[in-house]
């Protein structure tokens, strides 16, 4: 289980790994993990740096890598 919480509602949640999702781009602003407020129901999108890319892996969270086109 992740803990997290919601930026609109203000909820703390905690979610198993399959409620995430995570995206590992080339920079930063590329890398982020989401989710679905369980209470209010707000799409939320946070950036993700190293040590939470780390979690999030480990602990079996669905992972897409975003290639870019040269």
């Amino acid at each position: 289980m992740f803990k997290a919480a919601c930026p609109d509602c203000r909820c703390r949640l905690e979610l198993s790994a399959a409620a995430l999702r995570l995206a590992i781009g080339a920079s930063r602003r590329t890398t982020f993990y989401s989710f679905t407020c369980t209470e209010c129901g707000a799409a939320v999108r946070r950036p993700a740096g190293e040590r939470i890319v780390e979690l999030l892996t480990g602990g079996g969270v669905r992972t897409l890598r975003l290639h870019s086109t040269v």
